[in-house]
């Protein structure tokens, strides 16, 4: 073979695995960046007193409900 064709080959192959290497170690970076991050922990948290809120609303609603069908039939009798 001609030493020009392996040195290209070599220059190339050598050319893409440093730039997979390169990509590899962004992605593992960008990772562990993500995990460090609180932003899953404030998520879940928001989460819960979203649904607590709203167990709240409905019960507040639910009991407006009960009491205003209570009146209306106390006033009947």
């Amino acid at each position: 073979m001609n030493l020009a064709l392996i040195h290209d080959r070599l220059h190339i192959k050598s050319f893409w695995e440093k730039r997979i290497n390169a990509d590899c170690q962004y992605a593992e970076n960008e990772e562990q960046r993500m995990n460090k991050s609180a932003l899953k922990k404030l998520r879940g948290e928001w989460l819960v007193r979203l649904e607590n809120r709203t167990k709240h609303l409905k019960n507040l609603n639910d009991n407006y409900v009960r009491k205003v069908n209570m009146d209306k039939a106390a006033d009947q009798t």
